[in-house]
């Protein structure tokens, strides 16, 4: 199906190949980050953990996550991407056989952190090496893939988890284990090196010399790059504030049961897979980059403020459906532009792009939670004026054609 997507672009087949590779690995990451979400409550009864315990063992993954990603994505600059790949397929491989064959919980915590390494590793990686061998036309297609992949395995990993977990509750880790072992085999035998593969000559024509550190540094701080930046921030955040206390927020306040919540989630997962492979390519041609950012932070502030006000359930689940789907754009959105700024630095870009929505990961469900507890309707307020605000801030960023 990936070929055939990108069959309309002129694209070598060793690209494909490779874009086929990371697609797969960013997805397998993704999926064994959520497969513990099901297991969670099986490992707290049968251990005897608190849930400080559990709320510890998750955090660790976001911090390792935070720290290592814009370090990490310096090393591929320098180091080339497939080493890190591979390396980091490896520590996923081995972080699911950790948590598969421990009942200690030290052993679980260890077994977060070499999977946050794991997933620093792999996802930014992917991300730079994808718009390291594609040209500016091709990229918006490829990282819509990439971003498909990401929710992909985050929607499907805790139903996978939960099927997975009536055999055994370590089952989970078995399975993505034995696939991350998989995954590091094909992607040895067959993800060329960088040098065999395609290069952007159209951008990197423009700059004859590899950019040093202080380079970096400089374009790191330019005006553009850091609104970028806070914008993925806003809406990592946005995003963990809104979907964290989602189904206490409409249990509560218009009485969904559990099988009304499943059909939202399990609507929004089909369609952002649809808008991010199938749509998102056509809609930068048709608005570019900035324009759909502006539109989907509008969006989303508009979909929030209509839950908060609604009457009925049919209008909070239309208002989720489009604060999910823009939530869902903005990050390859963002993703797309911050790779087409400076070609010989994806990798800290991507790092750093990474690091920045694990923070948001962390810090909205702690704020949402917090304000969840004095008013059910102070998390969306907050989180409508994050989305305002940086709907405002779009305009401050120039497009360039």
């Amino acid at each position: 199906m990936l070929k055939k997507s990108l069959g309309g672009i002129d694209m070598q087949r060793t690209t494909r190949r490779a874009i086929f590779i990371l697609v797969f690995s960013e997805f397998l990451v993704c999926l064994g980050i959520s497969l513990v979400i099901p297991v969670m409550p099986f490992i707290k009864n049968e251990l005897h953990l608190t849930a400080t315990d559990m709320g510890i063992m998750t955090s660790l993954f976001a911090l390792t996550q935070f720290i290592a990603s814009p370090i990490i994505g310096r090393v591929s600059d320098q180091f080339g991407r497939k080493p890190v790949l591979v390396i980091g397929l490896f520590l996923y491989m081995l972080s699911e056989f950790l948590f598969a064959i421990t009942n200690y919980l030290w052993m679980f915590d260890i077994s977060r952190i070499v999977g946050g390494l794991s997933a620093a590793m792999v996802v930014p990686t992917a991300m730079a090496m994808a718009a390291d061998i594609t040209t500016k036309r091709q990229r918006a297609k490829v990282i819509g893939w990439l971003s498909a992949a990401f929710s992909g395995g985050l929607i499907l990993g805790p139903g996978l988890g939960g099927l997975l977990a009536k055999i055994d509750y370590k089952a989970p880790f078995w399975v993505a284990g034995v696939l991350g072992l998989l995954s590091m085999f094909a992607m040895i035998a067959m993800l060329p090196k960088q040098d065999a593969l395609p290069h952007n000559v159209e951008e990197k024509q423009h700059e004859s010399t590899k950019q040093g550190w202080t380079a970096a540094k400089s374009l790191l701080l330019s005006r553009p790059v850091v609104l970028l930046f806070i914008m993925i921030l806003v809406s990592s955040f946005g995003l963990q504030g809104f979907e964290s206390i989602y189904s206490i927020y409409v249990n509560e306040v218009f009485k969904f049961s559990l099988n009304d919540i499943a059909i939202v989630l399990t609507f929004n997962g089909l369609i952002s897979l649809f808008f991010q492979v199938v749509l998102f390519d056509r809609m930068v041609l048709w608005l570019n980059e900035t324009r759909l950012i502006r539109y989907s932070f509008f969006l989303s502030f508009g979909g929030t403020i209509w839950i908060m006000v609604a009457h009925t359930k049919i209008e909070v689940m239309i208002a989720t459906l489009i604060v999910f789907t823009a939530f869902d754009l903005l990050r390859p959105a963002i993703t797309t532009m911050l790779t087409k700024i400076s070609p010989n630095n994806q990798g800290l870009i991507n790092g750093l792009n990474m690091s920045l929505t694990s923070v948001g990961n962390v810090i909205g469900p702690i704020i949402s939670g917090s304000l969840l507890d004095w008013n059910y309707h102070y998390p969306y307020m907050v989180v409508a004026v994050f989305l305002i605000v940086s709907f405002f801030t779009t305009y401050s960023i120039k497009q360039r054609t």
